[in-house]
């Protein structure tokens, strides 16, 4: 393992045990009770107890000691640079689908990190495929009861793992779902669609293998999500991927929804959900809300848009006025979503005195004829509003932009785009945000 670097501070909360003490950003954390903590998840556990041994370095380099007594398990209120104290456990595998493979070559060198990392998964619900965890990670695992963990399993069949992983310990994956069973810890499951390798007779295997451990009150493998697979013009010329067509995306709906109506007669769960952008791609309706049960795989895109449908609706009850002055928005979306959204758009233009025109545009920058609007880059923006007229500003979901800033996927800052298209910008995050835009 990588050595441990001290757990930089960025933030002290106010009113906080940290604030008291005199904590400042900048600060950093070296060890609690003797153990230099590897990462978020070592923090917070050794930060449980009620007597802290607490070595700090400061901005200077000076090392200082504090010893803290608290309620058990009271937090500290510290925020850091990052999750992970040590190096990020990159990816071993090559699977030919991989979005960072899929990016322009020239942009900075964090784009190109392939992360693999069970914390990440665990603190954050990233997706990681087990195939590089070293026996003392396994064993971290159990002891920390890590779980539930996000992996992507893509197919149950070693051969045909193997194939999409690029990676021979990729056939292991039923034996490392057992391991979680036996232990009573659990894991969702992604599965990425790609024509020709994983379809057909191979999905549905791969379904049902996932689903054989949807047993006991603690199922190994609590949810399956089904997703397209994406491919950019930037992926190498020469693999054996092809796009997911409408036809493709409607006979996957029609197998996948099968195996639903089974599942839930006979598990009491639907177990397997589509990523929403199958029902876009085929031209489909989307699911009602009902058949998300508690939206296990929100994050995947499962549900997200039949979720953000019903929230407008509750909240544009509460907060949208009969009447504004008036007012000019463009809204910016994914060509996928413009069906879907149309209930949205015409709910603001009800409003007297707003007007909202909504721009459903495909990545001409990433080489989609459908897109999603998480997709939409700088470049699609300036490639695709000049000459329209903005009225007073966009409105711009933060989906686009990287976590954290205001800067596209492609590198190009918003605030670029607003000078060029000589408007302002404004980027909203969720119902109300959008909402409280368009009538402040």
């Amino acid at each position: 393992m990588s050595a441990i670097k001290p757990a930089r501070i960025t933030k002290v909360l106010s009113d906080s045990i940290a604030a008291e003490i005199g904590f400042e950003a900048g600060d950093a954390i070296v060890s609690i009770n003797g153990t230099p903590p590897r990462d978020l998840i070592d923090y917070r556990f050794l930060c449980a107890d009620e007597i802290l041994e607490l070595e700090v370095l400061d901005a200077n380099g000076k090392t200082h000691s504090f010893e803290i007594e608290k309620d058990y398990d009271e937090d500290l209120g510290l925020e850091f640079e990052s999750a992970l104290f040590d190096n990020l456990i990159q990816c071993n595998n090559k699977c030919p689908f991989c979005f960072i493979d899929q990016q322009p070559p020239g942009k900075r060198q964090s784009l190109y990190y392939k992360d693999d990392d069970y914390r990440l998964s665990f603190l954050y619900g990233s997706y990681l495929t087990l195939t590089n965890l070293t026996a003392r990670e396994w064993q971290r695992i159990e002891a920390m009861r890590l779980s539930p963990l996000f992996v992507s399993v893509h197919a149950t069949e070693p051969d045909v793992r193997i194939k999409l992983l690029k990676n021979p310990r990729a056939g292991e994956i039923l034996d490392q779902i057992k391991w979680f069973q036996e232990r009573r810890l659990q894991i969702h499951a992604q599965v990425v669609v790609c024509p020709g390798i994983n379809d057909g007779k191979h999905l549905e295997q791969t379904i049902r293998d996932l689903a054989s451990f949807y047993t006991s009150d603690v199922p190994a493998v609590a949810s399956i999500a089904v997703v397209p697979v994406g491919l950019t013009r930037f992926r190498p010329t020469v693999d054996e991927l092809i796009p997911v067509t409408p036809e493709k995306a409607s006979e996957v709906i029609s197998q996948v929804k099968s195996l639903q109506k089974e599942f839930r007669e006979k598990l009491g769960s639907t177990v397997v959900w589509l990523a929403d952008e199958w029902f876009l791609i085929a031209g489909e309706e989307l699911p009602c809300e009902v058949e998300y049960e508690d939206y296990p795989q929100i994050d995947n895109g499962v549900g997200s848009i039949r979720l953000f449908l019903k929230e407008f609706a509750t909240t544009a009850k509460k907060l949208l006025p009969a009447k504004v002055k008036p007012r000019k928005f463009t809204w910016v979306v994914g060509n996928a979503v413009e069906k879907a959204f149309q209930p949205i758009l015409q709910q603001l233009n009800s409003v007297d005195g707003l007007q909202v025109n909504m721009q459903a545009l495909s990545s001409q920058y990433w080489g989609q004829n459908i897109s999603v609007t998480g997709l939409l880059t700088g470049y699609d923006l300036l490639s695709k509003l000049q000459c329209i007229d903005l009225g007073d500003g966009i409105l711009l979901p933060s989906v686009m932009l990287k976590h954290g800033e205001l800067v596209f996927l492609d590198d190009i800052s918003v605030e670029e785009v607003a000078h060029k298209l000589n408007t302002k910008i404004f980027p909203v995050t969720g119902v109300n945000e959008l909402i409280s835009t368009c009538i402040n």
